[in-house]
């Protein structure tokens, strides 16, 4: 009996202890994070850890990174109104946004939306579009400052109507920035004092973060304007925003990681796999060569060059993978592929198709790697996407081909089928095949529109880290469509021949435009100068087309 007494208080004093240890395990992250803000007077600090220290510590981080980052809270903006939820909608692409649960708490926040009313003739400018009058002399200034001064990058868009813009902000709606409860959202511009805005006031586009302005200033002929203010800081916050959250992206051959970060933004984060000195082994298939985030970089100041502005902006950074991934992410099946390796450095791989094993693990100096970061679309909940197969999509087979690489008159197949029979489309496939060929892309199997705009809008360039695999070879094959179809626009043909010429050699200016991004130098010289290669071998083809049909009959518009 007395045995037994002793035995249920045994039990009861483990009991107890447990109790305890629990509790302050709980409380044990909170007293670290008030000390050392007491200490430093910053508890954001992103700096590097050495990996051993962060590898004894494993547990200990793990309870820290879930008291303190977590997902995103839901936030109360209401201001946009979305035109492309018609039942009759077509096939939307399954890319980016869908897969993440931080998306639907984005898509949450923009429940409360209807028409804002506005008349249909009236004239819509963008929020933050610096190009608006402006007219700036390029003397003495920068060769790329030059360039955008151009007259031919000076051409007017026709005038905006509702139906030519994504968004229409509702005027019936009010919003106060601190309603969001996120610091870093208000913050940014120093304001301290709580207002109330209405969502048409100047002061309220500005109080906006930049995704959402970048977001609402898409529109049927761009996705951003020539001289858009809220370009350069929308990748600044790429490149510098504090990542809340981190998740794998579902669904590719290769590894992708969705990024949140404080002002709710989201991007699509490509980590390095290659150096900058390493070319596509020759034996490889366009299909099974890496993904390279310099190139997605790359790609999208190659198409603001090129004036077509259909690539999302994207910058390149260079991320803490302990603190900014391993520590704040909820994706269970990520945070078990993190180890140390026998060098001692932080490395990871994930879950893919491909290349996700420890073979092929992405390892960071000591825990320190590159990445590209583009930057989300609007959510496919609120501006749907039609996704369109290229017709000159490649077989992706060992050994069959296409059927466009065994009938030379397949572009006359293509003209007498729509989208392709009318409007700018097949003219915008041509755009599209001369920004692949001087990139060396071969990886172009889909596109995608906007469902609001139908036929009668731009391509979207998405995914192009396949590019810039090799500088010491020209892929013909890519020109095809070009060589076929003998079209092309006039505004593009122009601008073609002025990149050509020495006062604005493309390479000097995609060296000068990239010097901006943090991971510069983004391409070698050798990558550089095999774009002024290509950009001759293109209008070689153009000439050919123009010999042999007549001007007028190739160059449209």
């Amino acid at each position: 009996m007395i045995l037994f007494r002793k035995f249920r208080v045994l039990i009861l004093m483990v009991f107890l202890v447990a109790c305890t240890m629990h509790i302050m395990i709980d409380l044990l992250p909170k007293l670290e994070k008030r000390a050392a803000g007491a200490d430093t007077g910053d508890s954001g600090c992103q700096c590097a850890q050495h990996p051993g220290g962060e590898a004894q510590g494993w547990a200990k981080q793990r309870a820290r990174s879930a008291a303190e980052a977590g997902w995103p809270n839901k936030h109360t903006l209401r201001i946009l109104q979305d035109f492309s939820n018609e039942p009759s909608s077509n096939l939307t692409s399954h890319s980016l946004e869908k897969i993440t649960a931080a998306a639907g708490d984005r898509a949450e926040s923009f429940r409360r939306i209807r028409p804002s009313g506005g008349k249909a003739e009236d004239h819509k400018p963008l929020i933050g579009d610096a190009s608006w009058g402006r007219t700036v002399s390029a003397h003495g200034v920068s060769r790329l400052t030059a360039l955008f001064e151009h007259p031919l990058y000076k051409v007017d868009l026709p005038s905006f109507t509702n139906d030519d813009t994504l968004f229409n902000l509702n005027t019936d709606i009010r919003f106060y920035p601190k309603a969001t409860g996120n610091q870093g959202w208000h913050n940014e511009e120093g304001n301290e004092e709580e207002e109330e805005f209405s969502p048409t006031g100047q002061v309220m586009a500005e109080s906006y973060p930049n995704w959402l302005r970048f977001h609402i200033g898409i529109n049927r002929y761009e996705m951003y304007s020539r001289h858009s203010v809220v370009l350069d800081a929308l990748l600044k916050d790429l490149a510098s925003q504090r990542i809340t959250s981190v998740a794998m992206k579902s669904g590719g051959t290769q590894l992708k990681l969705i990024m949140t970060f404080q002002n709710y933004g989201q991007a699509l984060f490509k980590p390095m796999k290659q150096t900058r000195d390493q070319e596509t082994p020759p034996d490889f298939f366009y299909f099974s060569d890496f993904e390279r985030h310099n190139a997605e970089v790359a790609a999208f100041h190659l198409d603001r060059i090129l004036d077509f502005r259909r690539v999302p902006p994207v910058a390149g950074r260079l991320v803490n993978m302990t603190r900014e991934i391993r520590d704040v992410t909820r994706d269970k099946k990520l945070w078990r592929t993190f180890f140390i390796s026998p060098a001692n450095n932080v490395c990871f791989y994930g879950e893919c198709s491909y290349y996700c094993s420890t073979e092929h693990a992405l390892c960071g100096k000591p825990d320190q790697i590159e990445g590209s970061l583009a930057a989300f679309l609007p959510d496919l909940n609120l501006a749907k996407r039609k996704t369109w197969r290229n017709p000159w999509r490649r077989s992706y087979h060992k050994r069959k081909k296409a059927e466009w690489e065994v009938d030379p008159d397949y572009c006359d197949e293509v003209k007498q089928t729509p989208p392709y029979d009318r409007g700018t489309r097949l003219l915008d496939v041509m755009d599209m095949t001369i920004f692949d060929f001087l990139m060396g892309n071969m990886d172009r199997h889909h596109y995608e529109t906007f469902e609001k705009f139908g036929n009668d809008t731009f391509i979207i360039h998405l995914d192009n880290g396949r590019g810039f695999g090799k500088h010491s070879h020209d892929e013909l094959s890519i020109l095809v469509p070009l060589s076929q179809c003998c079209r092309v626009k006039k505004s593009t043909y122009v601008r073609l021949q002025l990149l050509a010429k020495e006062e604005f050699r493309l390479s000097v200016l995609m060296e000068e435009s990239l010097l901006r991004d943090r991971l510069s130098p983004v391409l070698l010289q050798r990558h550089l100068q095999a774009l002024d290669r290509r950009l001759r071998l293109v209008l070689q083809v153009l000439e050919g087309c123009v010999e042999k049909e007549g001007y007028a009959n190739v160059v449209e518009g």
